[in-house]
């Protein structure tokens, strides 16, 4: 079965719904501490490869927050991901993009916009 033939998976019994969001809840702690620990996973690599990198997931992050009601700056957002400073990150782990992915960034990009 391909994915695009799964059903969408919507318990409607509060103790499962709970569980879901406790389980999806650990997921998520466990993709940042995976990321946190891997900083040679390059955000543009990410991007290339899966369409989203840390900002993504900072700003999934405070949208989250929002729709609960809760308000949280993109600032702390991005700390919350990277755990540091988005400066902080940069200024450790960033390495410059080379002309190949960024043109290739930005035909990815493009082509998504269309």
């Amino acid at each position: 079965m391909s994915d695009t033939d799964q059903k969408d998976f919507s318990p409607t019994d509060p103790d499962e719904i709970d569980a879901i969001e406790g389980i999806e809840a650990a997921v998520f702690r466990r993709l940042i501490k995976h990321l946190r620990r891997r900083p040679e996973a390059q955000n543009i690599d990410l991007m290339l490869l899966a369409d989203f990198c840390r900002n993504c997931l900072s700003e999934w992050y405070r949208e989250a927050a929002a729709e609960r009601g809760c308000s949280i700056t993109e600032a702390d957002a991005k700390r919350r991901v990277y755990g540091m400073t988005y400066a902080e990150w940069k200024a450790k782990h960033q390495l410059p993009v080379s002309p190949e992915k960024l043109a290739a960034f930005k035909a990815k990009k493009a082509a998504r916009d269309e």
